[in-house]
């Protein structure tokens, strides 16, 4: 058998790791939807060649957060309501294959996970703060895929959860009271410890149609651009 002489590979690569931070901006609404990335600036703020810039860019390209247009230039996506629906579709599916998982005999595990982000959830709503209920929704989210102890619907999940945070700012708005997001959050996390699997699949269901009817009117509100 012949020896492949491979490169030792020791850290992340600088792509990768602008790619993240382009993701993290795009997730936080740093970088809004509709706004342009240019290579020469964002390889002047990271301090490096525009040969990284460009792979980190492609690689959102086709994760599907941002979008190239010919002759114009890269994007960040801009989400329609067509895209937000089709979103929380995909995001029913693989989430409740994940709690199919978690209901085989992971119960205990996932309510325990599930725990911090509950939590963290309740005290920003008690203090008022939007973004910090947004940001433990998402954590909440990730943890339930997580806990199904699958690998590829942790993958198949990544984008649809960056892109869910880009719409949670719209739908953080429909809440009069944060406590009524948080309180979703508890009774699907007790469902998953204790009720029976109709229950928890019901309650899975009914929290992302819902979240559909309310960007739907926040959709629906928002002035035509002309």
């Amino acid at each position: 058998m012949s020896v492949i002489d491979f490169e030792p590979v020791n850290q992340r690569s600088t792509a990768e790791m602008i790619a993240d931070s382009l993701r993290e901006a795009i997730m936080r609404g740093a970088l809004e939807p509709g706004a342009q990335l240019g290579e020469t600036d964002l390889a002047a703020q990271f301090g490096v060649s525009r040969g990284p810039v460009r792979e980190a860019m492609q690689r959102l390209v086709s994760e599907g957060l941002l979008r190239s247009i010919r002759n114009r230039g890269i994007f960040v996506i801009e989400l329609t309501l067509t895209d937000v629906v089709d979103i929380y579709r995909a995001r029913t599916a693989i989430e409740g294959g994940a709690l199919d998982l978690i209901l085989d005999d992971r119960r205990k595990t996932a309510y325990e996970a599930l725990a911090p982000s509950v939590q963290a959830m309740l005290e920003r709503a008690a203090a008022g703060d939007a973004a910090g209920v947004s940001d433990a929704d998402q954590q909440f989210h990730e943890t339930l895929v997580a806990a199904a102890g699958s690998t590829r619907l942790v993958r198949a999940a990544r984008t649809l959860l960056i892109e869910t945070r880009m719409c949670l700012g719209k739908l953080q708005t429909t809440y009069p009271d944060l406590r009524e997001q948080a309180d979703e959050h508890v009774a699907l996390r007790e469902a998953i410890g204790t009720a029976s699997p109709a229950r928890a699949h019901r309650l899975l269901r009914d929290h992302m149609d819902d979240a559909v009817q309310r960007l739907r009117g926040q959709y629906a509100a928002e002035p035509v651009q002309r």
